[in-house]
């Protein structure tokens, strides 16, 4: 009995959870073997209830549109233009740049009706009134947030903090990806550079590292490191690839870990994509009519794009990678890809410089994407696609009434502004030809049906037919949501058809 009682003590407490990992990891391997045998991903789960869109294309515009630029007309503002702020809208206020005591600043463009939902657009947009009444416009969005990275993770992670799982991760947790060749989760980038807060935008945080976004590029080698190393034959790789599979499920049988799982499917992702993203990635094989539809220009070096698309230089309106990215993305979703996060850098419109004044960059912005953004949405629905895709167009934050720089200076700008902004969303089960909410005469606060960004990331998922409160992974002792722990899941009433 003595011997017994001195042997159950010796059983340490790492040595009881490393023994029980082994049990539940060989648990674990065995029902991922078996899904592979049937050709099912180990992502594949069933939505909570029937989804409106079984895709996402999500362009998010880094750096922030101006809504009274573009969308939120404000006769009253133009009529108050450069006169001082009243005291209530800056007094105890927190901006990232403005000091004192600021003017009132008016669009500098003119505003038209269109449509049958009698949209208000700003005379920079010449495409996208064709396809206006596809959109359901909410003029009501607010954040909590009023900086670019801290705002662009609480959008796209549900925390302002890193080390969240991104939109696109829980979207592939959820619900995994319909072609096994591809990723579930792809991420394209145009404007030449990332955005404020960096990768960590399309990372799976506490998720499985598998649930991870794939940047994508529009040439070259469309994943880095994807291709064989010189030397190295199709064959072989597959050979190195069995070898490796060999020794991580001998590793997840020792020790257990679920990131070892991981590990096996990128190896066999990885060498799947090897054929199917070249074909998905080459535009060449779109008509000429469709390449001309998007403005998309395929054929480009890699540094050539890098060169078109740098900041410095994308004012002069010349960067092809938004309209290729936007075609591509397309391409994607056709194939069966879940998420697809395209991020445009170029929207911080300070107006720090007379060469950076929002009446000389935001036109080349729009002009870079208003093309681009309309034929997506025509293309979709000429295919059959826009009723299954949800398209999600905006920023982190909106731009202030106030300017940055006084006019008179020759140049101006508008700071960060989290209390109201625009964004627009298509397809997937939106109400097509809505205008939700209304801001007030100065468009600085919304008046009544104000909408958050929780609001958001709940209508995004229940389009999806995931439920935002059920849709959770335990971590650090509480159960991980994107809408964030204490969320509601609350998604505004007639949005959705």
């Amino acid at each position: 009995m003595n011997f017994l009682h001195e042997q159950a003590k010796s059983i340490t407490r790492r040595h009881f959870f490393g023994r029980t990992g082994m049990g539940l990891g060989a648990i674990a391997l065995h029902e991922l073997l078996a899904r592979e045998s049937q050709g099912a991903a180990p992502a594949d789960r069933q939505p909570h209830f029937a989804p409106k869109a079984k895709a996402v294309i999500y362009l998010h515009m880094a750096g922030s549109p101006s809504q009274l630029d573009l969308f939120d007309y404000k006769p009253m503002l133009v009529k108050h233009n450069g006169q001082p702020c009243p005291k209530e809208f800056y007094e105890g206020k927190r901006f990232a740049f403005i000091k004192g005591v600021p003017n009132m600043l008016g669009t500098p463009f003119k505003f038209q009706q269109h449509g049958e939902s009698g949209n208000w657009l700003s005379d920079l947009w010449t495409h996208l009134p064709k396809v206006i009444d596809q959109f359901t416009v909410i003029k009501t969005m607010t954040t909590e947030q009023f900086n670019h990275a801290p705002a662009q993770l609480f959008l796209h992670t549900g925390t302002m903090l890193l080390g969240g799982a991104s939109m696109g991760s829980w979207a592939t947790y959820g619900l995994g990806s319909e072609n096994q060749d591809l990723p579930g989760f792809v991420v394209l980038t145009s404007g030449g550079k990332t955005p404020d807060a960096g990768t960590s935008l399309w990372g799976s945080g506490f998720l499985p590292s598998v649930y991870q976004g794939v940047q994508c590029r529009t040439q070259g080698d469309p994943v880095l490191y994807l291709s064989n190393p010189a030397g190295m034959t199709r064959e072989s790789r597959r050979k190195t690839l069995d070898t490796l599979k060999t020794l991580n499920e001998q590793q997840l049988r020792d020790i257990g870990d679920p990131e070892t799982l991981t590990r096996i499917q990128q190896y066999e992702l990885a060498y799947r994509m090897q054929m199917s993203v070249p074909d998905a990635m080459d535009l060449t094989r779109e008509p000429k009519h469709i390449l001309e539809m998007y403005g998309a220009q395929p054929g480009h070096t890699q540094d050539e794009l890098d060169k078109a698309s740098d900041v410095r230089t994308v004012y002069k309106g010349d960067d092809p990678t938004l309209p290729n990215n936007c075609l591509l993305a397309r391409r994607l979703v056709e194939r069966g890809v879940r998420f697809v996060q395209i991020y445009d850098w170029g929207w911080d419109h300070h107006g720090a410089s007379p060469g950076e004044s929002i009446d000389k960059t935001l036109p080349i912005k729009v002009q870079q994407v208003d093309r681009a953004l309309t034929a997506l949405v025509t293309d979709l629905k000429q295919r059959g696609l826009l009723d299954s895709t949800l398209i999600v167009w905006g920023g982190e934050f909106g731009r202030t009434p106030m300017a940055q720089k006084e006019p008179k200076e020759g140049f101006f700008g508008r700071d960060h502004h989290p209390y109201a902004f625009t964004m627009m969303l298509a397809g997937g089960g939106m109400k097509p030809g809505v205008v939700y909410g209304e801001t007030d005469e100065l468009g600085y606060y919304p008046v009544g049906n104000s909408v958050t960004i929780r609001d958001l990331q709940a209508l995004i998922l229940r389009q999806l037919g995931l439920d935002p409160l059920k849709l959770s992974y335990p971590f650090q002792g509480l159960e991980q949501r994107l809408i964030g722990v204490e969320g509601t899941g609350k998604v505004p009433e007639g949005l959705m058809s």
